[in-house]
């Protein structure tokens, strides 16, 4: 599902909230506790709101307390960039998305020692949220392994 072209910052600020718009195109970060997908618990996959490219999948979320929703790797490693981020007086990993190039949030190394020791935070403005159940009705049928017992 690879986006044609990436829509000009115009027509972004048109299609996109402004917080989606602030984080995504702007680098920016939402509140913790105060977001769409800290909490959530359903299963599902959570596109790029930019470009709907899947990126990450609830069967590799957890509960990290952080406030944002947490991810142990995203759905593939091509689906994410990397970049160094010296902001805020912190040396981070920023974590964007391959297609549209979105900013997404950031990778850490105190995830779970069991899973990789990965934790990807990541804004929820930047997402989009599709239910399992809705996979196939959304394009993203080919997604449904992911659930599978």
């Amino acid at each position: 599902m690879a986006m044609k072209e990436k829509p000009s910052r115009d027509e972004l600020k048109k299609k996109l909230s402004r917080e989606q718009f602030h984080v995504t195109q702007e680098n920016g970060t939402e509140p913790p506790f105060q977001n769409a997908y800290w909490n959530n618990a359903k299963a599902g996959i959570y596109v790029d709101v930019v470009s709907g490219e899947p990126l990450f999948s609830s069967t590799h979320q957890y509960d990290a307390g952080c406030g944002w929703p947490s991810f142990t790797e995203p759905i593939s490693k091509d689906v994410v960039n990397y970049n160094k981020d010296n902001s805020h007086g912190m040396i981070r990993t920023e974590v964007r998305s391959t297609d549209a190039d979105s900013h997404l949030g950031h990778v850490f190394t105190d995830g779970p020692k069991e899973e990789g020791g990965l934790r990807y935070c990541i804004n929820s403005a930047a997402l989009r949220f599709i239910p399992k159940e809705d996979l196939k009705n959304e394009g993203y049928g080919h997604l449904t392994y992911l659930f599978q017992d």
